[in-house]
């Protein structure tokens, strides 16, 4: 029923807060927190304070030191609000002040506020949705963000969220590896990459890449990170044409797969390129260095 406890991240998110926005704006946002906890308080208390919280608290990004940062993820493993907005905090905090033992109705006012918000306020609710109670009940909302096309709804659902690799179907996670990957998104960002990888996922990146390379056009090497597990006969044609290749960063992203497989022959083919496997087992290839160096390219 919980991610996260409610005390714990909204004590934590106001703390933060406090030293992002002005002392009016906290006050403004208590005050609407009180009206909203109460179990008598009219939905449109929640919407219009929701909609206004822009305006009170600002849009600067949250003022987080590396403390915080290690709060965040002891609060929730995986929760990351580095990239977060006062306003978009403020929200969440209006949302984890809703009355929510009766889950059905808590996800029936979440539904409102999604189906009537603006892209800053969809950012909000999908960047929100690890924090939540009854996370079960969002699954086809979080699916429905995978296929938006504002990147940066995609992105709050998609990256440097917990949310998908916690709790969405296999299915809807590959779909949203494939669409990361399809609309130049960087891997990396993906919380949970590894813990959720599988062969489906394996088989469905190579048969992109073949589509990508057919159509002369470039492949991110980052494609290859869930794969390397996966490595058959077929994949591994593909990983041979990622060492022919002339860029550096694919010939790395092929020796850091073959490096993760139990394949005999993904490991014969990283022993031919001694160098390369070298580096792999000397921690100077990693798919982080591959992800940050690919999005310098871009």
């Amino acid at each position: 029923m919980y991610q996260a406890d409610i005390y714990a991240t909204k004590t934590f998110l106001m703390e933060v807060l406090e030293r992002t926005t002005t002392p009016e704006g906290i006050k403004w946002l208590v005050q609407k927190m009180k009206l909203v906890e109460d179990e008598n308080a009219k939905p449109k208390e929640l919407y219009l304070a929701f909609s206004a919280a822009s305006r009170f608290i600002g849009k600067a990004p949250l003022q987080l030191t590396p403390h915080d940062a290690e709060m965040a993820d002891i609060i929730r493993p995986g929760f990351d609000p580095s990239r977060w907005t006062a306003a978009q905090a403020a929200r969440t905090l209006l949302i984890l002040s809703m009355p929510y033992q009766d889950g059905e109705a808590f996800r029936q006012q979440l539904e409102t506020l999604f189906n009537t918000a603006d892209m800053g306020e969809l950012v909000a609710l999908y960047a929100g949705l690890p924090l939540l109670p009854h996370p079960e009940l969002f699954r086809e909302r979080a699916a429905e963000g995978f296929r938006t096309n504002m990147g940066d709804v995609f992105e709050a659902v998609a990256l440097d969220n917990p949310y998908p690799a916690d709790y969405m179907h296999e299915d809807a996670w590959n779909n949203m590896v494939l669409k990361t990957l399809f609309v130049g998104k960087p891997v990396f960002r993906i919380y949970g990459i590894e813990k959720r990888r599988n062969a489906k996922l394996a088989r469905i990146l190579s048969d992109y890449a073949h589509e990508r390379w057919a159509a002369g056009r470039p492949v991110s090497p980052e494609l290859w990170r869930p794969v390397g597990p996966f490595i058959d006969e077929a994949i591994l044609k593909d990983i041979k044409k990622l060492f022919a290749q002339p860029s550096e960063l694919e010939q790395e992203a092929a020796a850091l797969a073959c490096a993760q497989s139990s394949n005999q022959q993904a490991k014969e083919l990283l022993s031919a390129h001694p160098q390369l496997k070298s580096r792999v087992e000397n921690g100077e290839i990693t798919w982080r260095l591959i992800g940050d160096k690919n999005l310098q390219l871009s």
